[in-house]
């Protein structure tokens, strides 16, 4: 019997699996999982979008033009360069729509978010990987992975899962030298909680350049992923396209409410910020204490590695932890097998994870 089959290529593509929620576990559960806010959205996003959602009835601004222009008042950026999308994940895959497919190639990092190995197959395209350095992604080895057929290069920076990140100079050396058909995506989802002098989310790389677009979302430091909003900002002609192709009221009225007040919140951005920076180095050093390596992050949370041994592993210290109520994300789909990511969680959340590590250090 016949039935409609998927384009060539899509069922090759392994699926996005999501960490533990904590679903089906009793007692009181920790989530530091998903890097989601530590201290949660502004009260002041709350309240706009309680207010808005009393007009359900009414479709969105499909243009989002005050969130935009919101976006524009913040970053230092024309409003009319700016799409709003659900999440920066789907922006990512019109990009991918837009400008991949068959016969074409994406690169991405080793241990690259992945969502672009996906959004790459989906369009046909294919996937090459670039190896990185001390996981760290590395110009000169992107460069040598480009072909004539190259169409793409994804670049998260800060990466998740690792949490390294690279110089301004490096990602400006980066597209000096990717040929100017590349489009280069730089996925700034973590951009807000660097603190390293030398970093650039890609704005500047962006208004100097027309084939380079940045992309950002209001789920991390915004508090608001269950709003599911992201934009980019990129040149004219890309922005035109993608606004030729994307989906009409692609975002919810009372989700861009909430955020254009987390965005003229300024005083709570500040306070995530500084909350992140004070508990990512103690979990950092505390961690550390224990015997475990940590590799050093710029975003909001750390990659902790486990010893490849019987009983002392990431698995093992996975499991632990879980039935603890404190949930980790296993990272074995990013190719890190021995590792689990940690998100800087609330005082209450870092203290009790360190104390149950120490548990199982202990007795491991």
């Amino acid at each position: 019997m016949s039935r409609p089959m998927p384009k060539a290529g899509i069922l090759e593509i392994a699926p996005y699996v999501p960490g533990k929620s904590g679903a089906g576990l009793h007692g009181r559960i920790f989530k530091l999982s998903a890097n989601e806010a530590a201290l949660g959205p502004s009260p002041k996003a709350v309240e706009a979008f309680r207010n808005a959602a009393v007009r359900l009835e009414d479709y969105p601004d499909g243009s989002a033009r005050l969130l935009r222009e919101a976006i524009g008042r913040s970053f230092n950026i024309d409003p009319a360069l700016v799409v709003v999308g659900v999440g920066s994940g789907e922006l990512l895959h019109y990009l991918a729509n837009i400008y991949l497919g068959p016969g074409d190639e994406a690169i991405h990092t080793t241990h690259g978010f992945l969502l672009y190995p996906i959004a790459t197959m989906a369009n046909g395209a294919t996937n090459v990987v670039a190896a990185e350095n001390n996981l760290t992604a590395d110009v000169d080895s992107i460069l040598a992975a480009v072909t004539p057929r190259t169409k793409m290069v994804w670049l998260a920076n800060p990466n998740n899962p690792t949490g390294t990140y690279l110089a301004a100079s490096e990602v400006r050396r980066l597209r000096d030298n990717l040929p100017s058909n590349v489009l280069l995506v730089l996925d700034a989802a973590y951009a807000d909680f660097v603190s390293q002098d030398d970093y650039e989310a890609g704005i500047e790389l962006v208004k100097s350049t027309d084939n380079t677009v940045m992309a950002r979302t209001f789920s991390k430091i915004y508090g608001l992923a269950a709003a599911r909003l992201g934009f980019i900002f990129g040149p004219e002609h890309l922005i035109d396209v993608v606004n030729r192709t994307r989906d009409p009221f692609n975002a919810a009225g009372p989700s861009m409410q909430a955020a254009i007040a987390a965005l003229d919140d300024t005083a709570h951005y500040e306070a995530a910020r500084a909350h992140n920076a004070k508990w990512r180095a103690w979990l950092t050093d505390e961690v550390t204490k224990l015997g475990l390596r940590v590799t050093p992050s710029a975003a909001n949370f750390i990659l902790i590695h486990f010893p490849d041994q019987k009983g002392k592993g990431a698995t093992d210290a996975d499991a632990f932890l879980t039935e603890r109520g404190l949930i980790l994300r296993a990272v074995k789909a990013y190719k890190l097998p021995h590792a689990l990511r940690l998100t800087v969680g609330t005082e209450e959340a870092n203290r009790l994870v360190i104390d149950a590590l120490r548990d199982f250090v202990s007795i491991s």
